[in-house]
This record gives C-alpha cells, sequence and structure tokens, in this order.
C-alpha cells in the first residue's frame, strides 16, 4: 500500500469567480487516480490545503510527522512546487528509512491542461521501485531531494 498526503498547492487550486483568483476547495486527487484508472493501492489523507510560499514550518512538521507515525514504507506527497525542495529536506533529516516522493503541478488540475495527472502517475510509479530516499518527481523525471531546483524562468525542475 502506498500512503499519499495532500498538501495542496497549484496541484489542487480552482478558480474561484467571485474573487477572481485561484483558491482552494477540495483535493481532485481521488478524481485523477480514477481518471488515470489506477490500480495501485492507496490510502490518501488531507494534511493541509495550502499554497507551498505559505507553508511553515510548523506545517513542515506535521507532514514530517505523518510519514514518521503511518507504516506505510512507500508515500507520495502532493505539494506546491515553490517549496517543495525545503519540505524535501525536512523529510531527508526526519524520516528514515521510507521511500517518498513529492510531486506537484504547475498548471492547476482544475484547467484540464494540467500536468498534474502525469507527475502523479509518475511519483506512484516511482515510488514503488526506488530505494529508501526523498525525491522529487515532475514531468516524468525524479531526482534526489538535495540534487534540484526549480528553473523559475523555464518552469521545470533540473538536476543541480
Amino acid at each position: 500500500m502506498i500512503r499519499i498526503f495532500v498538501t495542496g498547492g497549484t496541484f489542487d487550486k480552482t478558480y474561484d469567480e467571485i474573487r477572481g483568483a485561484l483558491a482552494f476547495r477540495d483535493t481532485h486527487l481521488t478524481e485523477m487516480l480514477r481518471l488515470g484508472r489506477s490500480r495501485v493501492d492507496v490510502s490518501v489523507r488531507t494534511l493541509m490545503m495550502i499554497d507551498s510560499l505559505d507553508m511553515t514550518e510548523t506545517d513542515r512538521e506535521l507532514v514530517v510527522r505523518n510519514c514518521l507515525q503511518c507504516d506505510e514504507r512507500c508515500i507520495v506527497i502532493t505539494h506546491g512546487t515553490d517549496t517543495m525542495v525545503e519540505t524535501a529536506a525536512a523529510l531527508a533529516r526526519g524520516v528514515p528509512g521510507k521511500t517518498i516522493v513529492l510531486t506537484g503541478a504547475m498548471i492547476p488540475y482544475a484547467f484540464g491542461s494540467s500536468d498534474g495527472l502525469f507527475n502523479l502517475g509518475s511519483a506512484l510509479s516511482f515510488v514503488q521501485v526506488l530505494p529508501p530516499g526523498v525525491y522529487l518527481a515532475m514531468n516524468g523525471q525524479h531526482f534526489p531531494w538535495d540534487k534540484v531546483r526549480k528553473n523559475r524562468e523555464t518552469g521545470v525542475f533540473e538536476a543541480i
């Protein structure tokens, strides 16, 4: 079984027509798994629904604590891309012996042209085959948490 923790990020944003801004409602994860015809045994838990730029150290501690306390050895975390590496660093320091893959999206799933569905599928595949450690999965690639950065000019993650 794979545990999936939801934290929000662009992955789960929707357009709030009243405010004219991106906002959060519920996660799209269950629908994405259904549309992707996933046959992987998963357990999903929403920890928070926030933009990663608003994520605090207390929020990161909550993510670490949930990863430590769950029985599963394989964990996927949906996360905003702006501070994904910072959360991965906290997980690497605090959660030994498990394979953890963080993933997200550059375009909200609700917009229809999102990379989120592909990234989720990739993360589910990578978490099953990578050795214990913390990784990021974006655009069909995986990266060790400490050898990756988000290139804000090109909008892609790249090895460093």
